[in-house]
């Protein structure tokens, strides 16, 4: 784990020197991804230039936002507190019909523009917690918890994150814990996504890293419908982790626009 750390660690270095800023800052949740992230900030950056906003809704259990202290606790984090109920609840005031996932939705693009906002106050990057894979099953939402300047364990897997945070020091309350959004009361990753994060860390270790095909991997031992369920989530997802497509109609610009 000391290799992963201190790659980990030069990146997020490297990409706030690159981009002319000393400071990150980062929504922190009470969950294992952005606990991990604030300490490798803190490694990185020290924790002066390192900035942690807590942004509860009305229905946030009590649990994530003590496990989000515990986190502050112990690194001694510069922190704000941003209620986002009244921001959520005006939008939806007219629209009662709207479903649970409208609502998370919502949320983390509100808890989003929130953390984009005070970067711009605090003249800081936003920094991504969003791990390898989350990204790669679409489970976040396009332009909220999946938006950030950088974004330093998008190429680790969950298993990874587990791995790294036991090494790094992260409080284990938060790391034995059942991982939850915590968009609506009872709600959990893994029965969202109808799959644990072990078989699908494994089934996209041998997709995305081995390449194996579907028949390979079920040589392997692994069932048909949940490989499939995987490979059907990578493929419907796709969309998510492209920039948006613009019409080229002339020759000078390049698709980055890095000219």
């Amino acid at each position: 784990m000391k290799s992963l750390e201190e790659k980990l660690v030069k990146f997020i270095q490297e990409q706030v020197k690159n981009a002319g800023f000393k400071k990150v800052i980062l929504g922190l949740s009470g969950g294992i991804d952005s606990a991990l992230v604030a300490y490798l900030a803190v490694k990185a950056l020290g924790k002066e230039n390192v900035i942690a906003i807590k942004m509860p809704y009305k229905t946030s259990s009590q649990e994530s936002i003590d496990h989000a202290n515990l986190v502050l606790q112990d690194l001694d984090l510069q922190e704000k507190t941003v209620e986002i109920t009244p921001m959520v609840d005006a939008y939806f005031e007219n629209q009662t019909s709207a479903s649970s996932l409208r609502r998370g939705n919502y949320m983390a693009r509100t808890r989003m523009t929130v953390l984009f906002d005070q970067s711009a106050l605090e003249n800081a990057l936003v920094i991504g917690t969003s791990n390898k894979t989350e990204i790669l099953l679409g489970y976040g939402t396009l332009f909220g918890d999946m938006a950030c300047s950088f974004n330093p364990i998008g190429d680790i897997y969950k298993k990874d994150v587990w791995s790294l945070s036991r090494y790094m020091g992260v409080p284990k309350e938060i790391i034995e814990k059942q991982p939850s959004a915590d968009l609506w009361a009872g709600q959990t990753d893994e029965q969202e996504l109808g799959l644990s994060y072990k078989e699908a860390d494994e089934i996209l270790e041998r997709l995305v890293d081995k390449k194996q095909s579907l028949e390979e991997m079920v040589a392997a031992g692994y069932e048909e419908g949940i490989v499939n369920k995987v490979i059907q989530k990578v493929k419907s997802s796709a969309y998510k982790r492209k920039l948006n497509p613009i019409a080229k109609v002339g020759e000078v610009l390049g698709r980055d626009f890095s000219f």
